[in-house]
């Protein structure tokens, strides 16, 4: 027999109650997933960075850090910026939340400009050889999270200004929340990856 509790969503199989939090358990599993390809990609880095008889390609020594250190600073910076607009939401502040919401956007756009920048001033391409692989690898891998990141972030956004978005909960801004954080701890690791151990 259905509960004639009308605060209780009730899906289209009889019996079965729709909760958030078994739609959040299966976005941290997709996360999970994801970790598992980003450190199969550590590990093969690291690999082959210790057991490669020439790591840099030709008449490279090294990499700029500056540049890439400033990118590194207003990523992170950016995973404070969203934790203060979900505080924003909780409160009902709508307003505070579009506001740092979409600063959060713009620092995640700076990042990736910063690293088109970046690659667009290197003298190694994708084919030169073991390291320049790796490097595009993954730090093209790692963009192309941070602009899908940026696509949900304004998706959210759209939907803050839709009536009634937020009366079944507010999962669609946590697990996005959840994703920036987590694509900001996977940079940290490839900043010192690729950056610092040189």
């Amino acid at each position: 027999m259905l509960s004639e509790n009308k605060n209780t969503t009730i899906n289209h199989v009889p019996g079965h109650v729709k909760h958030d939090g078994h739609n959040m358990t299966g976005f941290i599993i997709f996360l999970c997933s994801e970790s598992i390809i980003f450190f199969a990609f550590f590990v093969g880095y690291g690999i082959l960075k210790v057991t490669a008889p020439v790591w840099y390609p030709e008449g490279i020594d090294g990499i700029a850090v500056k540049e890439p250190l400033i990118n590194t600073i207003i990523l992170v910076s950016s995973s404070f910026v969203i934790y203060f607009a979900e505080k924003s939401l909780h409160k009902k502040n709508l307003w505070g939340f579009r506001g740092i919401w979409f600063i959060t956007m713009l620092m995640g756009s700076y990042f990736v400009y910063g690293q088109y920048i970046e690659w667009s001033e290197l003298s190694f391409s994708l084919q030169s050889g073991v390291f320049g692989g790796m490097f595009y690898l993954l730090t093209g891998f790692h963009g192309l999270h941070v602009i899908t990141g940026i696509l949900l972030m304004g998706l959210m956004l759209y939907r803050s200004f839709l009536p009634n978005n937020y009366k079944g909960g507010e999962m669609g801004v946590e697990s996005v929340s959840l994703f920036w954080h987590f694509v900001d701890v996977i940079w940290i690791i490839l900043f010192v990856l690729i950056y610092l151990w040189q």
